[in-house]
């Protein structure tokens, strides 16, 4: 798989990317994209963000591989990170979110716990400024 070298673009761009990557079910590009602003950002507010939307990634990335510890581990994390941001923040209805992966979280660990299969999960889309896919 062929990645963009975030490290070459600015944090702006990286994070335009990783929205673009998000919404389009590409979490891994998306996990690194986020995880390279992150690193961009260290030692500023956004720093958590940013932590927390790569965390985000990489817990549907568990999702698509199967992984169901990892998914609602990393989902948990980066919802609890995500959500402590005012919305919108850098385009990003931060507290949709965060509420919807926090119950996607929520619902993997329970079948996890009880020994059935990952239930079926409808994918947050960012990029309108929705959080998405959270319960009826």
């Amino acid at each position: 798989m062929h990645l963009e070298d975030f490290d070459s673009k600015p944090v702006s761009e990286n994070h335009r990317l990783g929205i673009g990557y998000f919404d389009a079910q590409r979490f891994f590009p998306a996990h690194e994209a986020w995880e390279t602003c992150w690193k961009q950002s260290k030692g500023t507010p956004d720093e958590e963000f940013y932590k927390g939307l790569s965390q985000l990634g990489a817990g549907y990335t568990h999702y698509l591989r199967g992984n169901p510890h990892g998914t609602f581990t990393l989902l948990r994390r980066g919802g609890t990170r995500v959500g402590r941001f005012a919305s919108p923040h850098l385009d990003v209805d931060t507290q949709a979110l965060a509420s919807t992966t926090l119950w996607q979280a929520d619902e993997v660990e329970r079948e996890f716990r009880s020994g059935e299969p990952m239930p079926n999960l409808v994918y947050p889309v960012i990029g309108n400024g929705g959080g998405g896919g959270s319960p009826a």
